[in-house]
């Protein structure tokens, strides 16, 4: 832990520690700051794979010529890019399908629908 970090924890710990918004806040912003570091080495690996491609000798005669062409530049942009989208989805999206109101919205689902189910025997 940082010496910013460690000397702000200590300072607010015992005022927030038993607040339950400042701790589920604090944990949104973790994993936030998580996904970003994971998209800033996302970036900076590729651009290193792709920098070092263009680097490779060409050889015209017998026609390897590697470049932007090559799937195996990008193959692990590609595949990394699909993971950092599901880390970025889990970090920002799971309030887009499942938000506030569709827990209270399915509870209330299943009640009328149980209701429904003990008053067509009756």
């Amino acid at each position: 832990m940082g010496q910013f970090r460690r000397q702000m924890y200590e300072d607010y710990a015992q005022e927030f520690s038993t607040d339950e918004s400042f701790n589920l806040a604090y944990k949104k912003v973790k994993r936030i700051k998580g996904f970003y570091s994971h998209l800033r080495v996302y970036v900076m690996v590729n651009i290193i794979i792709i920098i070092s491609s263009l680097n490779k000798p060409y050889m015209v005669d017998h026609f390897v010529i590697r470049g932007f062409r090559d799937w195996e530049i990008y193959s692990t942009a590609f595949f990394w890019g699909i993971a950092l989208a599901i880390h970025a989805f889990s970090v920002f999206g799971p309030d887009l399908f499942f938000n506030k109101d569709w827990e209270q919205k399915k509870i209330r689902k299943y009640m009328e629908k149980e209701s429904q189910n003990k008053n067509k025997w009756k």
